[in-house]
C-alpha cells in the first residue's frame, strides 16, 4: 500500500533521485545534497515542534509500503516571507489616457510584491514518473489538506500555491528570456538553482523596482504569463476543484500562476471529518468512494487512499490501512472523500 509519511534523514538518497528527475523549474527542490540535509532537519524539527512559525516548513514523502521506495515529495510552509523575502508579480493595469486628444490606453503591468508575506504554501509537490497511476497524485498532493484541517493551529488563514511555468525541454523559459536575463545576466536553470539553494539576496539587488509593461515583452513571453507548464497541468486542475484559484500573481523567473484560497474554505479542509476506525477483513463489496484517510498524530502523520466504507460515524478500514496509518481499532482518523469528477492521476 502506498502512504504518506513525514520525511526523514534515511531518504536523502530517495530525496535527491527525485530531485534529479523534476529537473528545471521546482524551485524548492534544487540537486544538492548539503541543502536537501538541511531540508530535512527543518523539518524534523518543525514536525516535534522546536520551531516557531516563522521558521516552519513540514516534508512529506509518498512511500511505496512494498518496496520501501520513495515515489513522491510534497511539503507545506506555515508562513512564508517572514524571514526570507517572497517575491512575485501582481499583475496589474495601468491607464494612459488624454481627453485633448481622444486617447484611452491601458496596459497589463507586472509590480514587484510582497503581498503573500505570512500566508501558508503548498510547495515541492513532484511524483515521480514511475508512480504516476493509481490515483497516486491526488494521495499526494490532497494528502496536504488533510494535514492542514488537523493542525489549522499552525498555517495562516490563506493558503498559496505557486505553480511551474512555461519553459521548454532544455529549461529555457520564454518569460525569463524576455525580461530576468536582461538583469541577472544568466541562464533561468542557474537563478532557479540559486533560489532554491537559498540564495535570494541577488533577486531584491537586481530585479527592476518600477512596474513592467507586459506590452514591451516578446510575444513569446507575454502569451506565458499565467499560464502553467504542461507536466503541472494535472496538480492545478486537482486544486481548482479544491477552490483554489488565480487572483492575478505570477513567478517572477518564469511567470508561472501563483493560486489561492481561504484555507478554512479548501474542500477537502472544510469537508474533512473525524471517524472511528472499524476493522473490516475483507472489506464488503460493492463499490465505495475513494477516501483519503489520516490519523492525528503531528510526529507520526500518516495519510492513505482506498475504497473505505464510511457511515458518518466509522470508517472501515482494511489491516494493511491500519497497519500504514499506525493506529488499532477504535482510535480517531481524519476522513475525506475524492472530489468524484477529479481526473484520475
Amino acid at each position: 500500500m502506498m502512504f504518506i509519511r513525514p520525511i526523514r534523514f534515511q531518504d536523502l538518497d530517495g530525496l535527491m533521485e527525485l530531485a534529479r528527475s523534476a529537473g528545471v523549474g521546482l524551485t524548492s527542490l534544487p540537486v544538492n545534497e548539503e541543502r536537501l540535509t538541511r531540508r530535512i532537519s527543518r523539518s524534523m524539527l518543525s514536525f516535534a515542534g522546536d520551531l516557531e512559525r516563522a521558521d516552519q516548513g513540514y516534508v512529506f514523502v509518498l512511500e511505496d509500503g512494498k518496496t520501501g521506495r520513495i515515489g513522491g515529495i510534497c511539503a507545506l510552509e506555515a508562513a512564508v516571507g517572514l524571514k526570507e523575502p517572497w517575491y512575485n508579480y501582481r499583475v496589474g493595469t495601468m491607464v494612459h489616457a488624454s481627453e485633448e486628444l481622444g486617447v484611452y490606453t491601458r496596459h497589463d503591468t507586472l509590480f514587484l510584491s510582497h503581498d503573500h508575506t505570512g500566508y501558508s504554501e503548498l510547495c515541492t509537490l513532484f511524483l515521480h514518473p514511475d508512480y504516476r497511476v493509481n490515483r497516486n497524485g491526488s494521495l499526494l498532493s490532497k494528502s496536504r489538506f488533510l494535514f492542514l484541517a488537523q493542525f489549522a493551529h499552525l498555517f495562516g488563514k490563506i493558503t498559496v500555491a505557486e505553480m511551474r511555468g512555461v519553459s521548454d525541454a532544455e529549461g529555457r523559459s520564454p518569460f525569463w528570456e524576455a525580461l530576468g536575463r536582461h538583469f541577472f545576466s544568466i541562464d533561468f536553470a542557474k537563478a532557479d538553482y540559486l533560489t532554491g539553494i537559498g540564495q535570494k539576496a541577488f533577486v531584491a539587488e537586481l530585479m527592476p523596482k518600477h512596474p513592467v509593461y507586459i506590452d514591451f515583452l516578446t510575444p513569446e513571453a507575454q502569451a506565458v504569463v499565467g499560464k502553467t507548464h504542461e507536466n503541472t497541468r494535472p496538480a492545478v486542475a486537482m486544486l481548482e476543484a479544491e477552490g483554489f484559484r488565480y487572483e492575478g500573481y505570477v513567478d517572477i523567473f518564469d511567470a508561472g500562476p501563483t493560486v489561492q484560497a481561504y484555507t478554512q474554505d479548501i474542500r477537502a479542509v472544510k469537508e474533512s471529518q473525524l471517524l472511528s476506525v472499524v476493522l473490516a477483513d475483507p472489506l464488503p463489496e460493492g463499490e465505495h468512494p475513494h477516501v483519503l484517510v489520516a490519523n492525528t498524530s503531528l510526529s507520526g502523520f500518516r495519510v492513505v487512499m482506498g475504497q473505505f466504507p464510511q457511515d458518518g460515524t466509522s470508517v472501515l478500514l482494511t489491516p494493511q490501512a491500519v497497519q500504514a496509518l499506525e493506529v488499532n481499532e477504535g482510535d480517531f482518523v481524519r476522513c475525506v472523500p475524492v472530489n468524484p469528477t477529479e481526473k484520475i492521476v
